[in-house]
Protein backbone atom coordinates (compact mmCIF):
# COMPACT_ATOMS: atom_id res chain seq x y z
CA UNK A 1 0.00 0.00 0.00
CA UNK A 2 1.07 3.61 -0.70
CA UNK A 3 2.80 5.43 1.93
CA UNK A 4 0.67 8.60 1.18
CA UNK A 5 -2.65 6.70 1.83
CA UNK A 6 -1.23 5.11 5.10
CA UNK A 7 -0.61 9.20 6.56
CA UNK A 8 -4.13 9.89 6.13
CA UNK A 9 -6.77 9.26 8.39
CA UNK A 10 -10.12 6.94 7.27
CA UNK A 11 -12.67 8.88 5.60
CA UNK A 12 -16.02 8.46 6.69
CA UNK A 13 -18.82 6.74 4.08
CA UNK A 14 -21.97 8.26 4.40
CA UNK A 15 -25.34 6.30 3.86
CA UNK A 16 -28.93 7.90 3.16
CA UNK A 17 -29.12 8.53 6.90
CA UNK A 18 -25.55 10.45 7.60
CA UNK A 19 -25.48 12.42 4.30
CA UNK A 20 -27.02 15.12 5.57
CA UNK A 21 -24.88 15.52 8.91
CA UNK A 22 -21.52 15.13 6.13
CA UNK A 23 -23.13 17.77 4.26
CA UNK A 24 -23.65 20.28 6.97
CA UNK A 25 -20.32 19.83 8.86
CA UNK A 26 -19.20 20.98 4.82
CA UNK A 27 -21.49 24.41 4.67
CA UNK A 28 -19.84 24.83 8.44
CA UNK A 29 -22.62 24.01 10.34
CA UNK A 30 -23.04 21.27 12.99
CA UNK A 31 -26.06 19.85 12.40
CA UNK A 32 -28.24 16.50 14.10
CA UNK A 33 -30.85 14.47 13.24
CA UNK A 34 -34.59 15.52 14.67
CA UNK A 35 -38.36 14.05 15.01
CA UNK A 36 -40.32 16.50 13.51
CA UNK A 37 -43.28 15.13 15.03
CA UNK A 38 -42.28 14.74 19.24
CA UNK A 39 -38.73 16.78 19.27
CA UNK A 40 -36.69 13.86 19.85
CA UNK A 41 -32.96 14.63 18.66
CA UNK A 42 -31.34 11.11 17.66
CA UNK A 43 -27.75 10.38 17.43
CA UNK A 44 -26.89 7.78 15.71
CA UNK A 45 -29.61 8.80 12.99
CA UNK A 46 -32.66 7.33 11.77
CA UNK A 47 -35.36 7.74 9.39
CA UNK A 48 -38.05 7.35 11.75
CA UNK A 49 -37.93 8.44 15.37
CA UNK A 50 -37.50 6.08 17.80
CA UNK A 51 -40.16 7.14 20.11
CA UNK A 52 -43.06 7.86 17.60
CA UNK A 53 -42.33 6.77 14.57
CA UNK A 54 -42.74 10.05 13.01
CA UNK A 55 -40.18 11.29 9.94
CA UNK A 56 -36.64 13.26 11.35
CA UNK A 57 -34.87 15.71 9.63
CA UNK A 58 -31.53 16.80 10.35
CA UNK A 59 -31.45 20.82 12.40
CA UNK A 60 -28.56 23.05 13.39
CA UNK A 61 -27.40 22.32 16.89
CA UNK A 62 -25.21 24.89 19.02
CA UNK A 63 -22.57 22.58 18.82
CA UNK A 64 -21.60 23.19 22.58
CA UNK A 65 -21.84 20.55 25.38
CA UNK A 66 -20.01 18.79 28.18
CA UNK A 67 -17.17 15.77 28.22
CA UNK A 68 -19.65 12.91 28.98
CA UNK A 69 -16.57 10.34 28.70
CA UNK A 70 -13.46 9.80 27.64
CA UNK A 71 -10.12 8.09 26.26
CA UNK A 72 -6.61 8.67 26.24
CA UNK A 73 -5.21 7.37 23.07
CA UNK A 74 -1.63 6.44 24.16
CA UNK A 75 -0.67 3.85 21.23
CA UNK A 76 -0.42 4.69 17.27
CA UNK A 77 -3.10 2.56 15.87
CA UNK A 78 -4.86 4.34 13.57
CA UNK A 79 -3.69 5.90 10.39
CA UNK A 80 -3.37 9.65 9.91
CA UNK A 81 -2.88 9.57 13.44
CA UNK A 82 0.47 8.00 13.72
CA UNK A 83 2.26 10.75 15.16
CA UNK A 84 -0.66 12.37 16.93
CA UNK A 85 -0.59 10.41 20.24
CA UNK A 86 -1.28 10.97 22.67
CA UNK A 87 -4.90 12.36 21.87
CA UNK A 88 -8.13 12.61 23.38
CA UNK A 89 -11.39 10.45 21.98
CA UNK A 90 -14.16 11.67 23.77
CA UNK A 91 -18.47 11.09 23.97
CA UNK A 92 -19.53 14.65 24.00
CA UNK A 93 -23.06 15.25 25.37
CA UNK A 94 -24.56 18.36 23.08
CA UNK A 95 -26.60 21.00 25.14
CA UNK A 96 -29.83 20.45 23.26
CA UNK A 97 -30.70 17.24 25.56
CA UNK A 98 -29.82 15.04 27.69
CA UNK A 99 -27.99 11.84 26.28
CA UNK A 100 -27.56 13.43 22.65
CA UNK A 101 -23.53 12.23 22.23
CA UNK A 102 -21.64 12.83 19.54
CA UNK A 103 -17.75 10.87 18.96
CA UNK A 104 -15.11 13.39 18.63
CA UNK A 105 -11.79 14.13 19.49
CA UNK A 106 -10.64 16.92 21.75
CA UNK A 107 -8.32 19.58 20.49
CA UNK A 108 -6.09 22.12 22.06
CA UNK A 109 -5.80 20.65 26.13
CA UNK A 110 -3.64 18.01 27.29
CA UNK A 111 -5.03 14.61 27.92
CA UNK A 112 -4.25 14.83 31.85
CA UNK A 113 -6.90 17.87 32.17
CA UNK A 114 -9.53 16.59 30.63
CA UNK A 115 -11.86 15.66 32.86
CA UNK A 116 -15.76 14.39 32.46
CA UNK A 117 -18.70 17.39 32.50
CA UNK A 118 -16.16 19.74 31.04
CA UNK A 119 -17.52 22.74 29.01
CA UNK A 120 -16.91 22.13 24.95
CA UNK A 121 -17.48 23.75 21.73
CA UNK A 122 -17.80 22.26 18.20
CA UNK A 123 -14.45 23.43 15.62
CA UNK A 124 -15.63 21.92 12.34
CA UNK A 125 -11.97 20.90 10.58
CA UNK A 126 -11.12 19.10 7.43
CA UNK A 127 -10.18 15.82 7.45
CA UNK A 128 -6.64 15.26 5.65
CA UNK A 129 -6.74 13.05 2.42
CA UNK A 130 -10.47 13.86 1.76
CA UNK A 131 -13.52 16.22 1.08
CA UNK A 132 -14.63 15.68 4.78
CA UNK A 133 -15.16 18.48 7.32
CA UNK A 134 -15.36 16.62 11.09
CA UNK A 135 -16.35 18.02 14.28
CA UNK A 136 -13.94 18.41 16.76
CA UNK A 137 -14.04 19.96 20.28
CA UNK A 138 -12.31 22.14 22.25
CA UNK A 139 -12.51 23.62 26.08
CA UNK A 140 -14.30 26.70 26.57
CA UNK A 141 -15.16 28.90 29.88
CA UNK A 142 -13.05 28.16 32.96
CA UNK A 143 -11.70 24.73 31.18
CA UNK A 144 -9.64 26.91 28.30
CA UNK A 145 -5.85 26.44 28.96
CA UNK A 146 -6.49 23.57 31.59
Amino acid sequence: MNDDVMSYPPQPVPDPDTLPFWQATAAGRLAMCRCQDCSLWMQPPLERCRRCAGPTAFEDVAGTGTVYTFIVQRQAAVAGYLDAVPYVVALVELDEQVGLRLPTRLIDIAPESVRCGMRVQVELTGLPGGDFVVPLFRPVGADVGS
